[in-house]
């Protein structure tokens, strides 16, 4: 909003594996100059085409804990041996200057993330039309090992089972309206009163 100044959005995306999250985040940040994805401190090795701060603040364990102890983590779980989180300071310091900022967590991130920072998350579900497509989707990704895909299909259950906690849950049967509906909740998010900071200012300036 024009001479307006706001608080940046705390954006969440969660979806279980194969409901089309991650094409629906990339067309979000195409579709959004004002909305950056979310950096995560893990301490697994950086890969060949990785950059520190780019694709992730890379960090030691040791070092991972600490920040853990010292509440410098808004979010953070363990994955396949692996830490990964959210770090607060760049967050805190994007929200203030009225960027938003996306993140791409499950409901357990969700929960963390938003004791942390109780006004400032917005968040969505995505749901698959249906188990039959979800399962489609899952092994059209190549993967045809009976075992796997019934371990998919069970996490894809319990994740689904909290989409209630949710400010908004979308079936994505059709990509460009759930896309659409991306963009309405983060553009009604930037214009709650609560977040315009700069509204008494602005109700001054012209004569209220």
């Amino acid at each position: 909003m024009n001479g307006l100044a706001r608080r940046g959005v705390c954006l969440v995306i969660s979806a279980p594996s194969g409901a089309g999250k991650t094409t629906l985040t990339r067309a979000l940040l195409a579709a959004e100059p004002n909305l950056a994805l979310s950096v995560s401190v893990t301490t697994r090795p950086p890969r060949s085409n990785e950059q520190e701060g780019v694709h992730y603040f890379f960090r030691t364990q040791a070092q991972f804990t600490a920040m853990v102890e010292a509440s410098e983590m808004l979010e953070w779980a363990q994955v396949f041996g692996r830490s990964y989180g959210t770090p607060r300071t760049p967050v805190v310091a994007a929200l203030d200057a009225g960027r938003d900022i996306m993140f791409d967590i499950d409901w357990q991130g969700h929960r963390q993330l938003r004791a942390a920072l109780v006004d400032d998350v917005v968040s969505v579900f995505v749901l698959p039309p249906s188990l039959a497509q979800l399962e489609s989707r899952l092994r059209g990704r190549g993967t045809d090992d009976e075992a796997e895909i019934a371990r998919r299909m069970q996490a894809a259950r319990t994740e689904m089972a909290h989409a209630n906690e949710f400010d908004h849950v979308l079936v994505n049967a059709d990509f460009d309206l759930a896309l659409a509906s991306c963009r309405a909740v983060l553009h009604a998010a930037r214009s709650a009163t609560r977040r315009l900071c700069g509204l008494p200012t602005f109700l001054a300036g012209l004569g209220a």
